[in-house]
């Protein structure tokens, strides 16, 4: 095992970290912007070393002040967490070629799986249920002609990235060209990588997604799915496992397919691979995320595995601790994302917190980075928390995360506690006939 880590990360993610080796043994290195001089993660870590200023462009994505950090604190390994570099194949290698062990995939890996457009070749090839699209589309002549051949609705996805942006639902040829030319330039903005392609849409789909576990010796698995569906556009703010819509039999069919197409590829560490689920019940390949999930601890609630040690142990080149058949899910988990924003029209809501209360008690866990007279600054995403909850069956589960909810306490800022107390006194959601338009369809979002 390595004996020091440096986390390129910050927040609820950089602490999941520190716990995760502090419980393996592993001094940690936090990194922190200006704006971050008293989080948290500063304060838990062994040592801490300023990078930049509150920007992330100068600070969390700077890689030479990282890869400085590193050098300079004799870290071994670098942690990305989720977000900021962690799915940049470039940082990756530099991390190789500058004698760091990247706590993640192989450069070669994210660059054929992190691209959605070469992911779903491969997938193809190894013959996972895909939906009618295409390669890489270059023109909105192109697109035109794309669109009209798969058939309207289609939806223009960017090839790198992910969390909404660089997308666009076209439901009409006279939408093309427009939205062709918004996705590419949000795509170049947000991802430095303009290629854009095309996907036959499905209007009210399931997003369920598959964590695989797999070591550098060759050992691949599956801890079952999430169920993802309540999102706002194309964000996540619930989820949950197992998934209501998921059968055992299910279950074990895309398991073993994507386990055995991850296999194929070498891949090595943790993945997720996502897919939209029609109302008949029929699986389609979305996209594969090569690191691990803001929403990982779902899995480990109904698994009892620590997915961030597993990773810390794949990186050093041990076997996987997880039997290669997997692990049956026990009970239910749902997990509910606070963010710093008004419950009511989402806007961010930064500023300094004046009292913090964590629920607690059987089954519920908290992961976050707050605390009573932190500030809350508005450089960075708005999550400050993640509450999950485990309960022996769905509405077990339910009960206790309002229960949880209600003692939630965050002074001096809004947070979107009240939205979620909506979402779970709602007859459809605790019937579990939701969908990924869900919150739209109920305005509640």
């Amino acid at each position: 095992m390595f004996r020091k880590v440096l986390i390129a990360n910050r927040g609820e993610i950089a602490l999941r970290v520190i716990r995760a080796c502090r419980e393996v043994g592993v001094r940690t290195v936090a990194v922190h912007s200006e704006a971050d001089a008293n989080a948290l993660h500063v304060r838990f870590a062994d040592e801490a070393l300023c990078i930049g200023p509150a920007p992330a462009r100068l600070s969390y994505m700077n890689v030479p002040a990282i890869i400085a950090a590193a050098e300079v604190s004799a870290a071994e390994a670098i942690h990305p967490g989720y977000g900021f570099l962690s799915e940049s194949a470039d940082f990756a290698e530099i991390c190789r070629k500058c004698g760091f062990k990247f706590i993640g995939p192989s450069p070669e890996s994210m660059r054929l799986l992190g691209d959605k457009i070469s992911a779903r070749a491969h997938m193809t090839a190894e013959g996972v249920p895909i939906l009618p699209g295409t390669g890489s589309i270059e023109t909105a002549e192109a697109a035109r002609k794309a669109a009209g051949e798969i058939g309207y609705p289609v939806i223009i996805k960017a090839s790198g990235g992910g969390g909404g942006r660089g997308m666009r639902v076209v439901r009409t040829e006279d939408e093309i060209e427009r939205s062709f030319v918004q996705a590419r330039a949000e795509a170049d903005s947000g991802f430095k990588n303009p290629n854009v392609y095309l996907e036959r849409y499905v209007e009210r789909p399931r997003h369920i997604e598959i964590q695989v576990v797999a070591d550098e010796l060759g050992n691949v698995t599956h801890l079952g799915e999430r169920e993802c569906s309540i999102q706002r556009r194309h964000q996540k703010l619930v989820e949950e496992a197992p998934s209501v819509a998921v059968t055992p039999e299910k279950r074990k069919e895309i398991g073993d397919l994507v386990v055995r197409s991850l296999k194929k590829a070498g891949y090595a560490s943790l993945a997720t691979v996502e897919f939209l689920v029609d109302e008949e019940g029929r699986f389609y390949f979305m996209e594969v995320n090569t690191r691990v999930q803001v929403e990982h601890p779902v899995t480990e609630m109904v698994t009892g595995v620590d997915l961030v040690a597993e990773q810390l142990r794949i990186a050093a080149g041990m076997p996987l601790s997880i039997p290669v058949g997997g692990i049956a899910p026990r009970g239910w988990a749902m997990e509910c994302r606070i963010n710093a924003e008004d419950p009511e029209t989402f806007a961010p809501s930064p500023g300094l917190v004046t009292e913090y209360f964590a629920p607690g008690g059987t089954g519920v866990r908290v992961d976050s980075g707050i605390f009573g007279g932190w500030r809350v600054p508005p450089n960075y995403d708005s999550l400050i928390a993640k509450l999950i909850v485990h309960g022996a069956d769905r509405n077990a589960c339910i009960a206790r995360m309002r229960g949880a909810l209600s003692e939630f306490i965050v002074g001096g800022i809004k947070t979107n506690v009240p939205f979620h107390q909506k979402l779970l006194a709602d007859p459809d959601f605790v019937a579990g006939r939701i969908d990924t338009a869900f919150l739209a369809r109920k305005r509640l979002a």
